[in-house]
């Protein structure tokens, strides 16, 4: 069935690159066996990339370097998410300049035109946000970004002060201004807010300052591919503020917060198919970077040697950019098994467990906590769905819980009898919401609360090795949840989205009906307060909107405001989930620079709550949901 899925897929969504439907560390098309890809695409929407002019050239002059063999050259799946405006830049300036030298201006444009899937460069410049004119291009430093920002506490709760959004102004909330972002299909990028600016990344690569009061725009940044984490900002207690993200080539970057100029790069692993799509958490001096990968994808080539990725976070000294320790989620690097598939592929194993959320710094005891997603290749291990804990001091890990054994998964699952797919052929249920930490009493001590796309959330104990102290299913889980990109916490009281999309997960000891809505849970024992079963209200025309919430939710005072994959914005009441407020994103909207837009389905970054503002991307273009280009803010002016 999830092959059927793949297709219709790439027959919607023709205009943005070829996605897949699987685990959310962002599965997209690719492989380093171009024939074999190429015969599956073909028929699909009249696509044959075989046949097509810039197939052959990729084939002699970039695949050598682009196949998953030489480190720190991207795979080609990562080739195929950039817009054909940045793999043109590349090819023409950029680093890839000295090597394409030897092709002709059409040739280029046909490898580009290849790698996009047909989708052709718009030569117009990009329209970006106006520039702040001279009364507006100064920063307010007394404004300084809260300590609630995404990449600081994963709680996601925005206290009064700085939410400034009390029950009484809810209903005066109206769209204030709306920008659409230039050469783009999804917006996935959370935003951060702070010296009275917006800050946030694009699907090309560009990472943007804007002014909250009205959008013009103050800097503007071009890293080398999208920006799909957060993004991450400092205090400028060290007299330099700064701007922290990473982007899907697995590079961590910080800039001046106040001018946007560069102050270092690294690339944090040298993997072929690594990225960075969780958020890096940033304290006391240190970035924590997470980092993922997409080598589920070259797995579909039966003769690609899977697979050799392991999840890891980095921590960087946030000044300097410099290495202080590694953490890996597999302790061993992946050795090459005694097994090897039917079609005598040599195997690699244990490998995968990667981490794609944002990790959680807890100072007291000195421990940082992230969660794991599945193993690529078989054996399975430990390491895969699981919550670890390391020490902030040196990385070593202090202990680690799995929920759920054997799951090993990769794209050749998708494929009848391929035989890359692991013995354990999934489910492919990942942690890919950060885990929250909840302080109670000395009588109730602490607990962790877990949400995983199997639609079950657990309770652990950080002070006994991460023992389960409750667990409670609260969704049917699916590939792409249960609990997918994050929950949100006020006080005890947990928030915790579902998304249920799509079919119920194969091999899943539980096939009840899907529940998407908002569900509030006491975090210390696990109780069920409230659920709010969000109705679907989408039309027969749009048959990819879906009511589920896939993307992160944000709490303020007696409220959670969640983003749904229908492209509604909704407040929820705490008191029973009621919806106090809800505004249609992928309505056609008038931006700043002059052109209409729509948004989409909501998914990955969730909502800012600021000073009376709130900020939303919109527009998600993946895994059978909606495209959308728009950054939409709020305000009760």
């Amino acid at each position: 069935m999830r092959r059927c899925l793949w297709i219709t897929v790439v027959a919607v969504v023709t205009q943005l690159l070829v996605t897949l439907s699987g685990s959310a560390q962002e599965h997209v098309l690719g492989s380093s066996n171009l024939e074999s890809v190429d015969e599956f695409l073909a028929g699909t929407e009249g696509l044959n990339r075989a046949e097509m002019p810039g197939a052959a050239l990729f084939k002699s002059h970039c695949l050598g370097c682009h196949n998953g063999s030489v480190p720190r050259a991207p795979h080609q799946q990562w080739l195929e998410l950039m817009s054909p405006r940045s793999l043109q830049q590349v090819l023409d300036e950029g680093v890839m300049a000295a090597q394409s030298q030897h092709l002709s201006k059409d040739q280029k444009k046909q490898v580009v035109s290849y790698l996009t899937f047909g989708v052709e460069q718009d030569d117009r410049s990009p329209r970006y946000a106006p520039r702040c004119s001279n009364d507006k291009t100064e920063f307010d430093r007394s404004s300084l970004p809260p300590e609630n920002n995404w990449g600081h506490d994963t709680s996601r709760y925005v206290d009064a002060v700085s939410a400034g959004l009390s029950a009484d102004k809810i209903d005066k909330l109206r769209l204030k201004w709306a920008y659409a972002y230039p050469d783009a299909s999804r917006a996935r990028s959370q935003p951060a807010v702070g010296w009275g600016s917006i800050f946030v990344g694009s699907q090309d690569g560009t990472v943007m300052a804007l002014d909250l009061d009205t959008g013009c725009e103050r800097w503007r940044f071009q890293a080398s591919a999208e920006v799909r984490t957060g993004i991450v900002l400092s205090d400028g207690v060290d007299g330099q503020p700064k701007v922290f993200f990473g982007d899907i080539l697995a590079k961590a970057y910080a800039l001046d917060a106040l001018t946007g100029k560069e102050i270092w790069r690294i690339r944090v692993d040298d993997h072929p198919s690594a990225t960075v799509t969780g958020t890096p958490a940033l304290s006391n001096g240190m970035l924590y970077v997470p980092v993922s990968s997409l080598e589920v994808i070259p797995a579909a080539d039966p003769g690609y040697p899977c697979c050799t990725f392991r999840g890891k976070v980095i921590a960087l000294d946030a000044q300097l950019g410099d290495e202080i320790w590694t953490a890996w989620a597999i302790d061993e690097p992946p050795r090459l098994q005694e097994h090897k598939t039917k079609a005598g592929t040599p195997v690699y194993g244990p490998s995968g467990a990667p981490i794609w959320s944002s990790p959680l710094v807890d100072e007291k005891r000195g421990v940082l906590y992230v969660g794991t997603g599945e193993n690529y290749s078989s054996p399975a291990d430990n390491a895969s769905d699981a919550i670890h804990a390391f020490r902030l001091k040196d990385g070593k890990r202090k202990w680690s819980k799995q929920t759920l054994e054997r799951d090993a998964w990769n794209v050749a699952c998708m494929m009848e009898g391929n035989p890359n797919c692991p013995d354990e052929h999934g489910p492919d249920m990942d942690f890919g919401a950060s885990v929250i930490l909840i302080e109670a009493d000395k009588q109730l001590g602490a607990v962790l609360v877990a949400g995983q796309k199997s639609g079950m959330v657990f309770g652990l104990d950080p002070d006994r090795e991460g023992k389960i102290v409750w667990s409670r299913r609260i969704g049917r889980g699916g590939v792409q949840g249960g609990v997918h990109f994050g929950m949100a916490a006020e006080g005890d009281r947990v928030y915790v989205p579902v998304n249920d999309y799509g079919e119920a997960p194969i091999g899943a000891d539980y096939s009840g009906p899907a529940q998407p809505g908002m569900n509030m849970l006491n975090g210390l024992t696990g109780e069920t307060i409230w659920q709010h079963l969000q109705p679907n209200i989408c039309p027969p025309e749009r048959p990819y909107c879906d009511p589920g919430i896939s993307a992160a939710v944000t709490a303020f005072p007696g409220h959670v405001v969640a983003g749904h994959l229908d492209g509604y914005l909704r407040i929820y009441s705490a008191k029973d989930g009621s919806v106090v407020w809800s505004f249609d994103t992928a309505r056609e909207t008038e931006t700043l620079s002059g052109v209409k837009a729509r948004g989409g389905s909501i998914s990955g970054a969730g909502p800012v709550v600021h000073e009376g503002h709130l900020i939303v991307n919109s527009g998600y273009g993946l895994y059978f949901h909606e495209p959308g280009n728009l950054l939409l803010v709020f305000s009760t002016d």
